[in-house]
């Protein structure tokens, strides 16, 4: 058996890369790799080593494209693990991780991609983190290891928003159903902020009357709450109708929607899927899988008849309620159980997947085997793109764009809008166009 010798409690290294986590990558002088939070590449750190972490203890030089992080809890707070990077350059990282992705599912000759950066104080989706502490409550978002970090200004968060954390750690440090740790999740809707609170106990009747006047004063049209993740929503107060707008279609979604994490760039990953269709008729068809409540069933309604799939009841509901006059079809379907066979997407003309973080697992194969030749997939995890496309590069598939969105700015998180075709025609005519 050969081991590496042990490594010197301090030792210098120079980081090479940065990981997906976000952490800068460095070797030890036994070849051991070792992530260091808050380096760049071209760093050289001095570090002290022992068997549960690694210490940074002095950074050597600087690289070129770092600079000064805006808030006083970077490096603390795990909302933000690259603000101490240059935005365009963050960018330039993030481009690089999806085409890493697409390289190795297998896709060598890649045109130039579209690229685009969420602004800050745009996001208008934020969970939560809430503790109980003496004397009152913590609401921010979780430190890099473990309890919550207590927030009071956000350079992400959208000053609808942001005008709201004094308020809200008030009101939540009077509910005696806070007794310990709890979640807060808030989606900043057309109608105005939609929040679903998670707390360790019911909420007492004097829990429900404070958190109703606090909806009425600071116009909230809807507060719901739900004993923890996956458990049954109530509404607590609601004095108006909650809606947002996809496309042209006004949308109802539930407690707790996912929705895109800044308005802007939802508006250019959904210009992304539009650009990538083929050309349609009136008469075909987008099937689009993993729908949500329609965030971009709605807008690519305007361009063919779209049969909706999604497994969240709550959010398939939704995107029903909302289809009466369009050009919507939608099926409530859970595609990680009960996929989509190769007889199902006969009438597909194209195929617009969105799937969670965990990629579209069991939904690939029976794709690859159908008789589809055109496909945009939108990604929000390099790693589950990688193993999803594998398989369609094998079954033939080019790449004929790809678009990177920076939506969580500051973050090691990319999204990516990828098209993809194996139609011999609209290969040719996309080659011919970039030569």
């Amino acid at each position: 058996m050969v081991t590496s010798p042990p490594s010197p409690a301090h030792q210098k290294v120079t980081i090479r890369d940065i990981g997906r986590e976000g952490d800068g990558i460095g070797q030890l002088e036994n070849g051991q790799i070792v992530f260091v939070p808050g380096t760049l590449p071209g760093e050289e750190v001095k570090l002290r080593l022992n068997d549960q972490e690694t210490e940074l203890l002095e950074r050597l030089n600087d690289s070129p494209v770092r600079v000064e992080a805006g808030c006083s809890l970077a490096g603390i707070c795990g909302g933000c693990v690259l603000q101490h990077m240059q935005d365009s350059a963050l960018l330039d990282w993030k481009v690089a991780r999806v085409e890493k992705a697409l390289g190795q599912a297998g896709f060598q000759e890649l045109p130039p991609p579209q690229r685009f950066q969420a602004a800050p104080h745009t996001r208008r989706r934020m969970d939560f983190a809430l503790q109980r502490v003496e004397g009152g409550i913590t609401l921010g978002l979780h430190a890099r290891k473990g309890a919550p970090v207590d927030m009071t200004a956000c350079l992400l968060l959208h000053p609808r928003l942001a005008a709201l954390l004094p308020p809200l750690r008030e009101v939540l440090g009077s509910l005696g159903a806070l007794t310990g740790r709890g979640g807060l999740n808030v989606n900043l809707l057309d109608s105005g902020p939609d929040l679903t609170l998670e707390t360790p106990a019911p909420l007492s009747s004097s829990d429900q009357a404070k958190l109703a006047a606090f909806a009425k004063e600071w116009d909230i049209p809807r507060i719901s709450w739900r004993a923890g993740p996956g458990k049954p929503l109530e509404t607590v107060a609601q004095w108006q109708p909650v809606h947002h707008q996809f496309g042209q279609t006004k949308v109802s979604p539930p407690a707790g929607a996912f929705m895109q994490a800044t308005q802007e760039m939802e508006a250019m990953i959904a210009a992304a899927v539009i650009a990538g269709l083929p050309a349609l008729n009136r008469k075909d068809r987008i099937f689009e899988l993993y729908a949500g409540c329609g965030t971009l069933t709605f807008p690519l309604a305007q361009h063919g008849h779209v049969q909706a799939y999604e497994g969240h009841a709550g959010a398939i509901a939704a995107l029903q309620a909302a289809t009466h006059g369009t050009r919507v079809t939608g099926f409530s379907r859970d595609l990680n159980r009960q996929p989509l066979l190769p007889q199902d997407l006969k009438a597909a003309r194209v195929v617009v997947l969105d799937p969670p973080h965990a990629g579209a697992g069991a939904q690939i194969a029976p794709l690859v085997r159908s008789e589809v030749r055109d496909v945009v997939y939108v990604s929000c995890n390099p790693q589950a793109l990688e193993t999803d496309l594998a398989s369609l590069a094998q079954a033939g598939f080019e790449v004929l764009a790809w678009t990177v969105i920076d939506q969580f700015l500051w973050s090691a998180e990319v999204e990516s809008v990828i098209v993809l075709s194996r139609d011999p025609k609209r290969i040719r005519k996309a080659r011919k166009a970039a030569a």
